[in-house]
């Protein structure tokens, strides 16, 4: 509601003025009882300042003769003062009747295409593949067909089980909704057409064990398909069988009559150790800035073709620096939240530094090596892996740092390998291969 007074304010014009008299007051009870509208009122020696409305300012002459007080004009503000300044100016006025057509214009297309709910698939690949499509940032509104677009995406990703498409001013917005229980298969064309060369190996891989990838103590343990081979509580050591894939048939009797293979599927988690270690050297170059040698540059990105962007930089990249860093920023210009149009605009901030070598203090290399650290842990994290403990000390020399010591963890430690196949079975396949022939 504020924002909408302050903009009914600007297009209709207000002032600032500053009453004076002794009958100052009389003078604001009056404006009062004609709604005379007046804010950010403020006292001063003698006198008072406020705003009103250019309406409200023509209003008040009676009020001055009637109160006998004295008004002065302290500024303007508005659009109604800001066109009598420029009335005289033509290109002024040229260059505004040109900013609205462009607008207009550059409203018909859409310049910015923004996904969200996308964790899998990144942006570059979802625009690479929407390219493939003829989307891409600029091409006309009338021309995106949102109902396609959904039906493309879904055909392309099978792993993305919703998709909305919609376009919010300039810009086309994708929301995806990605299924979190996807794994990759092989694909079973592939594997019909490979030769029968050696009946053991296809046997082997119809059936697969969960073996284990490390040392470790199993803490949990779930087994969909398979027979475990090992509890909850066992010392494993890495390359065991912990799920086979081998399932015994029983007769009636309770006696095996032979065996099925499958693929063994079991959540196991296990606590493991794993020895970290990270050095550093505590020489190294420090970069000395010099505050005097630096320059910033601005730069305007504006559309030269359908694809293609002209750089229009205020200033020059020429300098006589030996060593610099150059740091670029940039934006794309819009209109509220939704309307961007095909400009953008940056800062280049160049800057000039000499080196030396310099000498990392104990606390400095405590605090490099404990954020090395840090990120580690935060990278096995995210792979699923949490870390119970850890005994790592910092040992600081006169030429090296190093974290040192050994974490405990807990983590899957499940990996797939082909189940062996029993000797009797291999003859009776080999038999049953040959009487095929």
């Amino acid at each position: 509601m504020l924002l909408i007074q302050k903009m009914i304010r600007l297009f209709g014009g207000y002032v600032k003025v500053r009453v004076e008299g002794y009958s100052a007051e009389r003078f604001l009870n009056l404006c009062s009882y004609r709604q005379i509208d007046v804010w950010g009122l403020v006292s001063r020696q003698n006198s008072y300042e406020m705003y009103m409305t250019l309406k409200g300012f023509r209003r008040i002459r009676p009020i001055v003769r009637k109160t006998h007080t004295k008004v002065l004009l302290i500024k303007r503000y508005g659009l109604p003062f800001f066109l009598h300044q420029n009335r005289y100016r033509a290109a002024f006025a040229a260059g505004a009747l040109l900013c609205t057509a462009l607008l207009f214009f550059y409203s018909g297309y859409i310049w910015d295409i923004h996904f969200e709910g996308n964790e899998k698939w990144t942006e570059e690949t979802l625009l690479e593949f929407l390219e493939t499509k003829n989307i891409t940032p600029g091409m006309p509104k009338k021309n995106i067909d949102c109902t396609q677009i959904v039906k493309d995406i879904r055909q392309q990703y099978d792993d993305i089980i919703w998709v909305s498409a919609s376009i919010d001013g300039s810009r086309l917005r994708i929301q995806i909704k990605e299924n979190e229980d996807t794994f990759l298969q092989e694909n079973p064309k592939e594997t019909e057409n490979q030769p029968l060369t050696d009946a053991a190996e296809t046997v082997s891989a119809a059936g697969t064990d969960l073996v284990a990838s490390a040392n470790g103590v199993i803490t949990s343990m779930i087994t969909r398909i398979g027979t475990p081979l090992v509890h909850v509580g066992d010392t494993v050591e890495e390359g065991q069988i912990l799920v086979t894939g081998r399932v015994e048939i029983l007769n009636d009797a309770k006696e095996v009559t032979g065996y099925q293979y499958e693929q063994a599927d079991a959540d196991i988690y296990a606590d493991t150790q794993m020895e970290y270690e990270d050095t550093i050297s505590r020489s190294y170059l420090k970069k000395i800035y010099d505050p005097k040698r630096t320059r910033d540059l601005v730069y305007l990105k504006v559309p030269f073709g359908k694809k293609t962007f002209g750089k229009i930089l205020f200033g020059s990249e020429r300098h006589s620096y030996k060593k610099w860093e150059t740091y670029t920023s940039e934006q794309q210009v819009k209109l509220g939240e939704n309307f961007y149009l095909p400009v953008f605009y940056g800062k280049i901030h160049i800057r000039s530094y000499t080196e030396k070598k310099a000498l990392y203090t104990k606390k400095e290399v405590q605090e490099i090596l404990s954020l090395h650290f840090q990120h580690f842990s935060e990278d096995l994290k995210e792979k699923g892996i949490q870390i119970s403990g850890n005994d790592v000390k910092i040992h600081v020399d006169e030429n090296l740092a190093a974290a040192k010591g050994t974490l405990y963890l807990n983590q899957q430690i499940t990996r797939a390998a082909d189940t062996e196949i029993l000797e009797i079975e291999r003859n009776e396949i080999n038999e049953s291969i040959g009487t095929d022939d």
